[in-house]
């Protein structure tokens, strides 16, 4: 049944592969309206990309580079790379700081507001709306990220690549969704999130970080699977692409507590130094992707690590983590892979707003957090470092959306072949703006902001627009101009609305004409934790729960 599932497998890419040389990417429908009118110099830095690329391939032995991506959980814009902002906080990073100065900062990364859908958008290159993963669950919920969706990885192993995951996933709870049967040769990660890693196991629950799970007297309670169980449910998996699968770290009978969670997240850095080193020893070239689950930690508990003067409970973690990823960087120089590797290093959305201020973390230049569709939902701290590629300690101003790292990765990687025409792709290829320092060569203007389903803001140029509900006149909605107003506080509705307001309404409606040629489906549904070898008959029994829940309405 494996042999036969890969065939297919190779089969749909060798398809997707052919249609490739014959289709360009299909793109929404505001990609368009830009290529109309620079069609012609986008033509021109097509060809000077290409050059550029060549010419970097002929001194690296024929080969693409290495590409190693660090995507950081609930950070804000100026939590990491400005030394004077970290005074401001009161604490450091200085590893991270470093590194930005080796890398350019992307001044205007957007992301979705949470942390699945910006997974989604970063590994598939499209919205997560358009496969129904919008949404962000928490516990077992039986469904996650369709197999046939493409991943970066899947298109990158089409060009050579071998390639590794480790730390967060959080794409679902059902085998298809996971990093080692998405294209990912090994991968060891958790398969749900901080909510039950941090927030309400045993020693969070004791401290209230969580409140009514089993810190009282059930005698009242009748219904027994109300409440979940963090330790019941499945933690960190383990395996090959095409191998077993395994949950690690976990006995029958074991619970989860503060302990297993730091245990956890130094098995991740320790892991990832393993792979590097490892990859760094092959013939192929690599992608290695490394989610740390910290800074977020809820507990007091048996923390250690080091202290800074803010004192906040996930500052102190960023800390640690600020020390891992130096790490991590002085092995990259060790291992000689610095100058023909791209390294990424960006949060995946804003700060989670519901644990401040004894997180230590708080807004700072924009409005707004983890969930939010306001600039500090979705602006993040974002470098990208190529020796010799991309200018060091530089800044490029374009909007650029976390899709858009999917097809410029693939196109650096020379495997832009590989991305699907099948479907529409909103990730844009910004590679002429990166290589070049140049804002006028980017290929997106705008972004659509989702909260899951629903589409809640557009950005275009400097210009945000909070879309009114039905029947409201657009004139009179609300219009915020980003560089004057970075916290969206003073409207300036009348002055935009009066000119703009038709115009952001059409931006919608080509929008959503585009999704009446390429509908949005549902995410996967199947069994959770399917395929897995060594399930512990707690795991199992809230499997059965949770199956017996979901088909309480067909009854």
């Amino acid at each position: 049944m494996k042999l036969q599932c890969v065939f297919v497998l190779s089969m749909g890419f060798a398809a997707l592969s052919a249609e490739a040389q014959e289709n360009p990417i299909q793109h929404d429908a505001e990609f368009y309206i830009l290529q109309a009118q620079l069609g012609s110099q986008w033509a021109q830095d097509d060809a000077a990309v290409d050059q550029a690329l060549a010419a970097f391939r002929e001194g690296n032995g024929g080969n693409p580079p290495n590409i190693v991506s660090v995507l950081i959980d609930d950070l804000g814009f100026g939590d990491m790379g400005i030394p004077e902002l970290n005074a401001v906080r009161g604490y450091e990073t200085p590893n991270i700081n470093d590194f930005s100065d080796q890398a350019m900062r992307m001044v205007r990364m957007y992301t979705e507001p949470s942390c699945t859908p910006t997974r989604v958008a970063q590994m598939t290159g499209r919205l997560p709306v358009r496969m129904g993963m919008g949404n962000t669950q928490v516990d077992i919920a039986g469904e996650g990220l369709p197999g046939g969706e493409i991943t970066l990885a899947e298109v990158l192993k089409q060009a050579g690549y071998s390639t590794s995951h480790v730390g967060k996933w959080h794409m679902g709870d059902i085998s298809e969704s996971w990093a080692m049967n998405q294209g990912f040769d090994y991968a060891q990660h958790a398969i749900h999130q901080q909510g039950q890693l941090t927030i309400f196991h045993d020693d969070a629950i004791k401290e209230q970080v969580s409140v009514a799970i089993n810190d009282y007297d059930d005698k009242y309670t009748v219904d027994k699977w109300f409440r979940p169980d963090a330790s019941a449910m499945m933690t960190v998996i383990e395996g090959e692409a095409g191998g077993p699968i395994r949950e690690i770290r976990m006995k029958p009978g074991e619970r989860w507590n503060a302990a297993k969670y730091d245990e956890m997240n130094q098995a991740f850095q320790d892991k990832t130094m393993e792979e590097l080193e490892r990859l760094a020893g092959g013939e192929d070239q690599f992608f290695l992707q490394y989610w740390p689950m910290i800074p977020l930690d809820n507990t007091r508990t048996g923390r250690t690590g080091p202290k800074s003067a803010n004192g906040g409970l996930y500052v102190d973690k960023m800390q640690l983590l600020d020390q891992w990823l130096g790490d991590l960087f002085a092995k990259i120089d060790e291992l000689g892979l610095a100058e023909n590797t791209i390294v990424i290093v960006m949060g995946d959305n804003g700060h989670f707003t519901k644990y401040s201020p004894q997180s230590g973390f708080t807004p700072m230049i924009f409005r707004g957090g983890k969930a939010d569709t306001t600039e500090g939902g979705v602006r993040v701290d974002a470098f990208i470092r190529w020796p010799g590629m991309i200018e060091a300690d530089g800044l490029l101003n374009s909007i650029i959306h976390v899709s858009d790292l999917y097809t410029t990765l693939s196109r650096f990687a020379g495997a832009d072949e590989f991305i699907p025409r099948d479907r529409l792709i909103d990730g844009v290829d910004q590679s002429a703006a990166l290589l070049f320092d140049d804002e006028s060569k980017s290929r997106r203007d705008h972004v659509i902001i989702y909260s899951d389903k629903k589409p809640e803001a557009i950005v275009k140029d400097q210009l945000k627009l909070i879309l009114p509900p039905p029947g409201k006149n657009p004139i009179a909605a609300k219009f915020f101009d980003l560089y004057r107003d970075t916290r969206e506080e003073f409207s300036v509705s009348t002055e935009v609305g009066a000119w703009g307001g038709q115009e952001f309404v059409r931006i919608l409606g080509r929008h959503m004409a585009r999704k009446e040629k390429f509908p949005d489906v549902p995410p996967a549904y199947g069994a959770p934790y399917e395929g897995i070898e060594n399930t512990r008959p707690e795991t199992q029994l809230a499997v059965d729960a949770f199956l017996i829940k979901r088909a309480a309405p067909q009854q």
